[in-house]
């Protein structure tokens, strides 16, 4: 089974927010699959479903972002599963806006999500999908920034990159990873 988890922060005033984009791709994934994610279960929202033959649990972690590593270590702890079964999904500032970097494994790289996940899993060893948001603009507070919303136009670019998330979710979900990287690891159009 993997366990696809997409990070964001549970108040509706943060929806549809730059550090939402897990969030919002979890529900886009949830609508493509039709994996309802309702259960309120392990610190989350979760859904259980089924991707290209292959059993998933869809995860939104309800502790914030910054402690979201506490609702991965349960479900890790109930389900008996390895920091491997992971496939986490968050925004990225150092991406530019819709493109997307697949990654095995790797550090935080500054991002306090990842690096609550890694502390509670123990690892560094799972795989993800940085969403690019955009570098900050000059001037703007880092947490004003992934706390804004997006525009018209970056709305637009993120209904294009979807499917190719999908795309590459349902490769991963086989560990498929390599061939995920290489078909979607590029710059935006």
């Amino acid at each position: 089974m993997k366990v696809i988890v997409g990070l964001g922060n549970p108040d509706p005033k943060y929806h549809g927010t730059r550090h939402n984009i897990g969030f919002q791709t979890i529900d886009y994934l949830s609508d493509k699959y039709g994996i309802s994610v309702d259960m309120k279960k392990h610190k989350g929202l979760i859904g259980k479903g089924i991707i290209e033959g292959q059993k998933v649990l869809l995860v939104k972690p309800m502790t914030y972002m910054n402690l979201s590593g506490e609702c991965l270590r349960q479900v890790m702890d109930y389900y008996k599963l390895e920091p491997e079964d992971f496939i986490v999904i968050f925004d990225d500032v150092s991406l530019d806006v819709g493109q997307l970097r697949i990654r095995k494994k790797g550090s935080a790289g500054g991002h306090n999500g990842i690096k609550s996940i890694i502390s509670h899993l123990g690892s560094m060893e799972f795989p993800r999908i940085k969403i690019g948001v955009g570098e900050k603009p000059k001037g703007y507070d880092l947490a004003d920034y992934v706390l804004g919303h997006f525009t018209k136009d970056e709305l637009a670019v993120y209904d294009e990159c979807m499917p190719e998330i999908a795309g590459a979710v349902e490769l991963m979900v086989w560990d498929e990873i390599d061939k995920a990287m290489n078909q979607y690891n590029k710059k935006v159009k």
